[in-house]
């Protein structure tokens, strides 16, 4: 029975490493996406503003 804590504790990392990597993942992705639409979006005024001058 000794074995159980050391079972528990590296079940434990795993699942707290695997969510930590997903959050970060998730955030990363959320950043670029964002990042992405605005320079769409400056893109689209740059060139409303050239059409109409």
């Amino acid at each position: 029975m000794d074995w159980v804590p050391i079972v528990f504790i590296v079940f434990k990392v795993a699942v707290f490493g695997t969510g930590m990597f997903f959050a970060i993942k998730w955030h990363y992705d959320q950043g670029k996406k964002a990042k992405e639409e605005a320079s769409k979006r400056q893109g689209v005024a740059e060139r409303v503003r050239e059409a109409s001058e």
